[in-house]
């Protein structure tokens, strides 16, 4: 069977629908799942005004692959508590929604020219559910992970974003979770957690190069350069931003959200790509 015709079952599967928005939420510290913050409070809000989807993709930077993207495939998607030494409160926490494995394999097809393959070896990690319990806290939508690839180019991300854009009008919600700067080798603690110059140069040039479209810029590693470096000692967190960017159109509307520097070295902006 062709892709075009995957994509025909696909649209025959799900009613039509006005084309999705594409998120991209900055994590941040698993306690945002626990406390009242100016980040989990945002995270609500957004829920409040998004639509409900037939179904959430998240490629989240918590579920790593190398030379394949993987797509959860389960039915009853496990809630990964994939962190240490974190208040207990945190280790009860369930985000207990049904999956998607008949689209996740169509999504799987999808992404045939990306190595996509099948996989119920995951779950929902806490880049999923710390973000999702705030938008959708009934549970009640069907959600499953896609994973990134680690061996790829930057560029490889906004492909995937591409392939994955066509969910978008079928009632499929794209959200990426990650952060735009994360360099946990540098945070700051305390009450005077003052954001380094890296951080705040990195992120506000990430949202100039968004605002522009100019998605080759932040997908060029030696473009970047050392600011890169500084900013994500590995690119797991980035990853996320530019499958959401890829996933977006001409004409879409940018709005962002949450832009603060947390901890000195972790950007908590967060963006949506939304029909104008």
């Amino acid at each position: 069977m062709s892709i075009v015709q995957d994509l025909e079952k696909l649209r025959d599967g799900f009613k039509r629908t006005a084309r999705m928005p594409v998120v991209f939420l900055g994590h941040g510290s698993p306690t945002n799942a626990i406390e009242d913050t100016e980040f989990s409070r945002a995270w609500a809000g957004l829920g409040q005004s998004l639509p409900e989807p037939q179904a959430i993709l998240v490629v989240s930077a918590h579920w790593m692959s190398r030379g394949t993207t993987l797509v959860n495939l389960s039915a009853r998607p496990e809630t990964i508590h994939d962190f240490y030494g974190f208040p207990e409160a945190l280790y009860g926490l369930e985000y207990p929604a049904p999956g998607a494995p008949e689209l996740a394999r169509e999504v799987v097809t999808l992404l045939g020219s990306h190595h996509g393959e099948g996989s119920e070896e995951w779950g929902l990690d806490h880049g999923a559910w710390t973000v999702l319990r705030f938008l959708y806290p009934e549970a009640k939508v069907p959600v499953f992970q896609v994973s990134i690839d680690m061996s790829r180019g930057l560029d490889f991300q906004l492909e995937v974003g591409r392939a994955l854009a066509a969910l978008r009008d079928r009632g499929v919600l794209i959200l990426g979770s990650g952060n735009v700067v994360h360099n946990l080798r540098a945070v700051r603690w305390g009450a005077d957690a003052t954001p380094y110059d890296f951080a705040v140069e990195f992120d506000t040039l990430f949202a100039d190069r968004l605002g522009a479209r100019d998605f080759a810029a932040l997908a060029d590693r030696e473009g970047l350069g050392a600011l890169l470096k500084m900013a994500h000692p590995s690119v797991d967190h980035y990853l996320p931003a530019l499958t959401v960017a890829g996933a977006s159109e001409a004409s879409d509307a940018l709005t962002f959200m949450t832009d603060a520097i947390d901890l000195g070295s972790v950007s908590m902006r967060s963006f949506i790509f939304h029909p104008a």
